[in-house]
Protein backbone atom coordinates (compact mmCIF):
# COMPACT_ATOMS: atom_id res chain seq x y z
CA UNK A 1 0.00 0.00 0.00
CA UNK A 2 2.57 2.58 0.51
CA UNK A 3 4.70 1.65 -2.04
CA UNK A 4 1.87 1.84 -4.28
CA UNK A 5 0.86 5.62 -2.59
CA UNK A 6 4.57 6.67 -3.00
CA UNK A 7 5.36 5.63 -6.84
CA UNK A 8 1.74 7.23 -7.46
CA UNK A 9 3.40 10.57 -5.51
CA UNK A 10 6.19 9.84 -7.67
CA UNK A 11 4.81 9.75 -11.26
CA UNK A 12 2.95 13.10 -9.92
CA UNK A 13 6.04 15.03 -9.05
CA UNK A 14 7.79 13.66 -11.60
CA UNK A 15 9.91 16.60 -13.42
CA UNK A 16 10.48 14.24 -16.82
CA UNK A 17 7.15 12.30 -17.26
CA UNK A 18 3.97 12.95 -18.05
CA UNK A 19 2.05 9.82 -16.85
CA UNK A 20 4.68 8.15 -14.77
CA UNK A 21 8.36 8.40 -13.15
CA UNK A 22 11.57 8.47 -14.34
CA UNK A 23 12.80 7.48 -11.44
CA UNK A 24 15.97 9.27 -12.02
CA UNK A 25 15.19 13.09 -12.13
CA UNK A 26 15.78 14.87 -8.69
CA UNK A 27 12.18 15.08 -7.47
CA UNK A 28 11.97 11.03 -8.02
CA UNK A 29 14.83 10.71 -6.41
CA UNK A 30 13.87 12.75 -2.96
CA UNK A 31 10.69 10.89 -3.17
CA UNK A 32 12.14 7.48 -3.19
CA UNK A 33 14.41 8.40 -0.32
CA UNK A 34 11.70 9.98 1.90
CA UNK A 35 12.67 13.52 1.74
CA UNK A 36 10.71 15.52 -0.87
CA UNK A 37 9.52 18.64 1.22
CA UNK A 38 6.25 18.53 -0.38
CA UNK A 39 5.08 14.79 1.28
CA UNK A 40 3.98 15.00 4.57
CA UNK A 41 3.61 11.94 6.70
CA UNK A 42 1.55 11.28 9.75
CA UNK A 43 1.89 8.45 12.10
CA UNK A 44 1.21 8.03 16.08
CA UNK A 45 4.01 9.76 17.54
CA UNK A 46 6.53 7.21 19.48
CA UNK A 47 5.32 7.49 22.68
CA UNK A 48 0.97 7.52 21.60
CA UNK A 49 -0.57 4.52 20.02
CA UNK A 50 -3.26 6.99 18.05
CA UNK A 51 -2.83 10.15 15.51
CA UNK A 52 -3.60 13.14 17.92
CA UNK A 53 -6.38 16.00 16.59
CA UNK A 54 -2.93 18.42 17.10
CA UNK A 55 -1.46 16.17 14.37
CA UNK A 56 -3.63 16.83 11.80
CA UNK A 57 -4.18 20.14 12.46
CA UNK A 58 -0.69 21.08 11.80
CA UNK A 59 -1.22 18.81 8.50
CA UNK A 60 -3.71 21.14 7.31
CA UNK A 61 -2.02 24.24 8.05
CA UNK A 62 1.00 22.85 6.33
CA UNK A 63 -1.34 21.71 2.85
CA UNK A 64 -2.69 25.09 3.16
CA UNK A 65 0.42 26.87 1.99
CA UNK A 66 1.72 26.78 -1.46
CA UNK A 67 4.33 23.53 -2.33
CA UNK A 68 7.93 23.60 -2.33
CA UNK A 69 9.10 22.75 -5.62
CA UNK A 70 6.12 19.38 -6.57
CA UNK A 71 2.95 20.93 -7.99
CA UNK A 72 0.96 20.01 -5.27
CA UNK A 73 1.23 19.18 -1.67
CA UNK A 74 0.67 15.28 -0.56
CA UNK A 75 0.66 13.65 2.84
CA UNK A 76 -0.30 10.09 3.65
CA UNK A 77 -1.69 9.27 6.85
CA UNK A 78 -1.09 5.31 8.21
CA UNK A 79 -2.37 3.31 10.02
CA UNK A 80 -5.27 5.13 9.02
CA UNK A 81 -7.18 3.63 11.67
CA UNK A 82 -5.54 4.87 14.68
CA UNK A 83 -7.02 8.34 14.09
CA UNK A 84 -8.52 9.21 17.01
CA UNK A 85 -12.30 10.22 16.64
CA UNK A 86 -11.61 14.33 17.15
CA UNK A 87 -9.01 14.05 14.91
CA UNK A 88 -10.92 11.86 12.47
CA UNK A 89 -13.87 14.15 12.56
CA UNK A 90 -11.60 16.95 11.88
CA UNK A 91 -10.11 15.77 8.73
CA UNK A 92 -13.61 15.80 7.48
CA UNK A 93 -14.15 18.91 5.86
CA UNK A 94 -10.35 18.88 4.36
CA UNK A 95 -11.02 15.67 2.61
CA UNK A 96 -14.32 17.52 1.51
CA UNK A 97 -12.31 20.36 -0.25
CA UNK A 98 -8.49 19.70 0.33
CA UNK A 99 -6.75 22.80 0.23
CA UNK A 100 -4.60 24.38 -2.89
CA UNK A 101 -5.62 20.76 -4.88
CA UNK A 102 -3.51 18.69 -2.12
CA UNK A 103 -3.55 15.13 -2.30
CA UNK A 104 -4.54 13.22 1.26
CA UNK A 105 -3.59 9.30 0.97
CA UNK A 106 -5.05 6.95 3.91
CA UNK A 107 -3.51 3.48 4.58
CA UNK A 108 -4.81 0.95 6.38
CA UNK A 109 -4.93 -2.37 6.86
CA UNK A 110 -8.69 -2.38 8.25
CA UNK A 111 -11.32 0.23 5.96
CA UNK A 112 -14.03 -1.16 8.76
CA UNK A 113 -12.62 0.94 11.32
CA UNK A 114 -12.57 3.79 10.03
CA UNK A 115 -15.25 6.27 10.84
CA UNK A 116 -18.08 5.49 8.06
CA UNK A 117 -17.80 9.47 7.67
CA UNK A 118 -14.22 9.32 6.54
CA UNK A 119 -14.82 6.55 4.12
CA UNK A 120 -18.17 8.30 2.15
CA UNK A 121 -15.35 11.30 1.32
CA UNK A 122 -11.98 8.70 -0.04
CA UNK A 123 -11.99 6.49 -3.17
CA UNK A 124 -11.48 3.43 -1.66
CA UNK A 125 -8.60 1.12 -3.54
CA UNK A 126 -8.74 -2.41 -2.34
CA UNK A 127 -5.64 -4.30 -2.44
CA UNK A 128 -5.77 -8.43 -2.27
CA UNK A 129 -4.76 -10.20 1.00
CA UNK A 130 -1.62 -12.23 0.34
CA UNK A 131 -2.60 -15.89 1.02
CA UNK A 132 -1.56 -17.41 3.85
CA UNK A 133 0.08 -20.06 1.61
CA UNK A 134 2.00 -16.99 0.56
CA UNK A 135 3.04 -15.16 3.32
CA UNK A 136 3.84 -18.42 4.67
CA UNK A 137 6.20 -18.87 2.03
CA UNK A 138 7.79 -15.51 2.27
CA UNK A 139 8.13 -16.04 6.21
CA UNK A 140 10.43 -18.70 5.32
CA UNK A 141 12.52 -17.04 2.89
CA UNK A 142 12.82 -14.33 5.70
CA UNK A 143 14.59 -17.06 7.69
CA UNK A 144 11.47 -18.50 9.93
CA UNK A 145 11.42 -21.84 10.50
CA UNK A 146 8.70 -23.37 8.70
CA UNK A 147 6.50 -24.66 11.75
CA UNK A 148 6.37 -20.77 13.37
CA UNK A 149 5.65 -19.52 9.87
CA UNK A 150 2.82 -21.69 9.36
CA UNK A 151 1.21 -20.39 12.45
CA UNK A 152 2.03 -17.34 12.01
CA UNK A 153 0.80 -16.73 8.80
CA UNK A 154 -3.51 -17.80 9.05
CA UNK A 155 -3.24 -14.90 11.90
CA UNK A 156 -1.59 -12.30 9.88
CA UNK A 157 -4.43 -11.02 8.19
CA UNK A 158 -2.79 -11.39 4.67
CA UNK A 159 -0.04 -8.89 5.81
CA UNK A 160 3.64 -9.75 5.68
CA UNK A 161 4.11 -6.54 8.23
CA UNK A 162 1.41 -7.97 10.82
CA UNK A 163 2.93 -11.52 10.49
CA UNK A 164 6.58 -10.18 11.47
CA UNK A 165 5.13 -8.14 14.21
CA UNK A 166 2.83 -11.25 16.20
CA UNK A 167 4.33 -12.53 19.40
CA UNK A 168 4.75 -16.07 18.12
CA UNK A 169 4.97 -17.42 21.62
CA UNK A 170 1.99 -16.81 22.89
CA UNK A 171 0.14 -16.91 19.70
CA UNK A 172 -0.69 -20.77 19.71
CA UNK A 173 -2.30 -21.03 23.15
CA UNK A 174 -4.03 -17.67 22.83
CA UNK A 175 -5.50 -19.05 19.46
CA UNK A 176 -7.01 -21.67 21.02
CA UNK A 177 -8.78 -19.60 23.63
CA UNK A 178 -9.79 -17.39 21.32
CA UNK A 179 -11.74 -19.69 19.30
CA UNK A 180 -13.10 -21.58 22.42
CA UNK A 181 -14.60 -18.14 23.30
CA UNK A 182 -15.99 -17.47 19.54
CA UNK A 183 -18.16 -20.63 20.27
CA UNK A 184 -19.87 -19.51 22.72
CA UNK A 185 -20.00 -15.82 22.41
CA UNK A 186 -23.67 -14.40 22.93
CA UNK A 187 -24.93 -13.17 19.72
CA UNK A 188 -25.86 -9.13 19.95
CA UNK A 189 -24.32 -8.77 23.06
CA UNK A 190 -21.04 -6.31 22.38
CA UNK A 191 -20.69 -6.67 26.46
CA UNK A 192 -19.64 -10.10 26.07
CA UNK A 193 -17.37 -9.75 23.31
CA UNK A 194 -15.24 -7.17 25.13
CA UNK A 195 -15.24 -9.02 28.27
CA UNK A 196 -14.25 -12.28 26.82
CA UNK A 197 -11.00 -9.76 25.18
CA UNK A 198 -10.76 -8.19 28.22
CA UNK A 199 -9.93 -11.37 30.28
CA UNK A 200 -7.17 -12.35 27.42
CA UNK A 201 -5.58 -8.98 28.40
CA UNK A 202 -3.23 -7.54 29.88
CA UNK A 203 -3.22 -3.91 28.97
CA UNK A 204 -5.14 -1.44 25.63
CA UNK A 205 -3.00 -3.33 23.12
CA UNK A 206 -3.20 -6.95 23.81
CA UNK A 207 -7.12 -6.31 23.91
CA UNK A 208 -7.21 -4.83 20.55
CA UNK A 209 -4.45 -7.76 19.48
CA UNK A 210 -7.10 -10.56 20.72
CA UNK A 211 -10.30 -8.36 19.21
CA UNK A 212 -8.51 -8.38 15.78
CA UNK A 213 -7.79 -11.83 16.47
CA UNK A 214 -11.52 -12.45 16.50
CA UNK A 215 -12.09 -10.32 13.65
CA UNK A 216 -10.13 -12.85 11.47
CA UNK A 217 -11.70 -15.81 12.91
CA UNK A 218 -15.12 -14.80 12.70
CA UNK A 219 -14.52 -13.04 8.88
CA UNK A 220 -13.75 -16.61 8.26
CA UNK A 221 -17.34 -18.21 9.71
CA UNK A 222 -19.04 -15.27 7.95
CA UNK A 223 -17.63 -16.36 4.68
CA UNK A 224 -18.12 -20.24 4.95
CA UNK A 225 -21.69 -18.94 6.35
CA UNK A 226 -21.76 -17.36 2.83
CA UNK A 227 -20.53 -20.67 1.07
CA UNK A 228 -17.00 -19.11 -0.07
CA UNK A 229 -14.27 -21.06 1.10
CA UNK A 230 -11.99 -18.18 1.03
CA UNK A 231 -10.42 -18.44 4.55
CA UNK A 232 -7.25 -16.96 6.13
CA UNK A 233 -7.01 -19.44 8.76
CA UNK A 234 -7.13 -22.55 7.13
CA UNK A 235 -5.37 -24.71 9.89
CA UNK A 236 -8.29 -24.71 11.92
CA UNK A 237 -10.85 -24.80 9.75
CA UNK A 238 -13.01 -27.42 12.02
CA UNK A 239 -13.00 -24.71 14.36
CA UNK A 240 -14.30 -22.26 12.12
CA UNK A 241 -16.70 -24.31 10.46
CA UNK A 242 -18.26 -25.07 14.15
CA UNK A 243 -18.56 -21.42 14.73
CA UNK A 244 -20.25 -20.73 11.01
CA UNK A 245 -22.73 -23.51 11.73
CA UNK A 246 -24.13 -22.86 15.10
CA UNK A 247 -26.06 -19.29 13.72
CA UNK A 248 -27.10 -18.59 10.68
CA UNK A 249 -25.53 -16.36 7.95
CA UNK A 250 -27.45 -13.11 9.33
CA UNK A 251 -26.59 -14.06 12.76
CA UNK A 252 -22.96 -14.36 12.26
CA UNK A 253 -22.78 -11.29 10.39
CA UNK A 254 -24.30 -9.33 13.15
CA UNK A 255 -21.71 -10.50 15.42
CA UNK A 256 -18.82 -9.66 13.69
CA UNK A 257 -20.38 -6.05 13.44
CA UNK A 258 -20.44 -5.98 16.79
CA UNK A 259 -16.48 -7.35 16.99
CA UNK A 260 -15.83 -4.60 14.77
CA UNK A 261 -17.70 -1.94 16.97
CA UNK A 262 -15.93 -3.35 20.05
CA UNK A 263 -12.89 -2.57 18.71
CA UNK A 264 -13.75 0.55 17.51
CA UNK A 265 -14.95 1.67 21.00
CA UNK A 266 -11.64 0.22 23.19
CA UNK A 267 -9.34 2.60 20.59
CA UNK A 268 -12.00 5.20 21.09
CA UNK A 269 -12.30 5.20 25.14
CA UNK A 270 -8.68 3.92 26.08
Amino acid sequence: RKKTALALIQALFCNELLDDACGECPSCRKVAGGNHADIHFIEPLPDKRDISIDQLRSMQRELSLRPYEAPRKTCIIEPAERMSVNAANSLLKTLEEPPGDALIILLTENSGMLLPTIRSRCQLIRFSHLSPEHVRTLLERAGINAGTASLLAPMSGGSMQQALGLDNESLATRREVVLSILAQLDIGRIATVFDSSEELSGNRDETIEILDMMISFFRDAVHLASGSNDILNRNVRPAIESISTRRSFPRNLELLNDIYETRRAVQRNA
